[in-house]
């Protein structure tokens, strides 16, 4: 099992049809049905594009998934090779998958979500110091299926509802204890730009679609 999370931008005057191909493309459904993915979900914020989906066993492509909207998007630079989709970094969980049936839902989804925030670009790496800190000594649990990626100082992120607060049976791989006992003394309000009405942290983006394997346990 591998979580993969990818970022696109439409080209400016098509965003309405690239959206509409995003929600319409049947290939994610296709690929949740045949089990190669366990949960594919696509979100769009401000000409953005964001895929977050579950590998069961190879790593499927972003254009695998949603191949329907790249007439849509932009070439990003960078590498030699034009992309349509770049990853975006994984920089905090509070669970992983540790095998196909510890993954599985035990229980109905009622709700999945998409959230962006800005961060400061002179806190990225402080962002990124105390979330694998807290990650990685497990200082106190949280969401099994949360997760934020990053790319460039664009933070997205995924969420399940109800939350899953579950212990996580990989192994850690800190030994510290270096996590602030009060998280809020992390002061993550200074790590965050401002939205324009002045309200810092996380805000939720459209759901273009979101499936999940029949395999379901309950």
């Amino acid at each position: 099992m591998k979580r993969m999370i990818y970022r696109a931008q439409l080209q400016p005057g098509l965003e309405e049809a690239g959206l509409s191909a995003m929600r319409e493309g049947q290939a994610a459904l296709t690929l949740v049905n045949e089990g190669k993915l366990m949960t594919a979900a696509g979100f769009a914020w401000e000409g953005n594009l964001f895929l977050y989906y579950e590998c069961i066993g190879d790593h499927v492509l972003p254009e695998e998934i949603a191949g329907a909207v790249e007439p849509f998007l932009v070439n990003w630079p960078g590498q030699a090779k034009l992309r349509k989709w770049v990853p975006m970094v994984d920089v905090f969980h509070f669970n992983e998958p540790a095998s196909y049936e510890h993954w599985l839902r035990k229980a109905s989804v009622e709700r999945r979500a998409g959230r962006v925030a800005h961060l400061k670009p002179e806190m990225m790496s402080s962002y990124i110091y105390y979330h694998y800190q807290l990650q990685e000594e497990r200082a106190f649990l949280g969401d099994k299926y949360e997760i934020i990626a990053m790319h460039e100082n664009l933070l997205f992120g995924y969420q399940e509802f109800p939350k899953v607060i579950e212990e996580p049976i990989t192994p850690k791989k800190l030994a510290t204890h270096g996590t602030p006992v009060n998280w809020e003394d992390s002061r993550m309000d200074l790590h965050f730009q401002a939205w324009p009405d002045g309200h810092l942290y996380f805000k939720p983006i459209e759901q273009l679609f979101a499936y999940y394997c029949e395999d379901e346990q309950f």
